[in-house]
């Protein structure tokens, strides 16, 4: 039996570094609606978005900057019971552009 080396692949990081983000000003796709409180849904996506664009911020509330969204669709899926996010498609030409597909 031989042993067969494998190559390392490329990171994600490295991967998500090549796709490219077309930011439609002034229109985010995504907005946080106003929340005294984070639920637990919301505060989640500080860990879950795979591409960081949610954040809390010092005053309690989450923030989202749609710049580099990944249009995944797990703040939707996860805030969908709450209602605290307001997801829709980017306007035709902008959002992420996939290298990779």
């Amino acid at each position: 039996m031989t042993d067969l080396a494998i190559a390392p692949g490329p990171k994600v990081e490295e991967k998500l570094f090549q796709n490219r983000y077309l930011v439609d000003a002034g229109k985010p796709h995504i907005r946080v609606r106003p929340h005294e409180v984070p639920s637990a849904s919301l505060l989640a996506m500080t860990t879950l978005c795979p591409a960081g664009c949610y954040a809390l911020a010092e005053s309690g509330q989450v923030e989202v900057a749609a710049d580099g969204c990944l249009e995944c669709g797990t703040c939707r899926i996860i805030t969908k019971a709450t209602g605290e996010v307001e997801w829709n498609y980017p306007r035709g030409g902008f959002g992420v552009l996939y290298k990779f597909g």
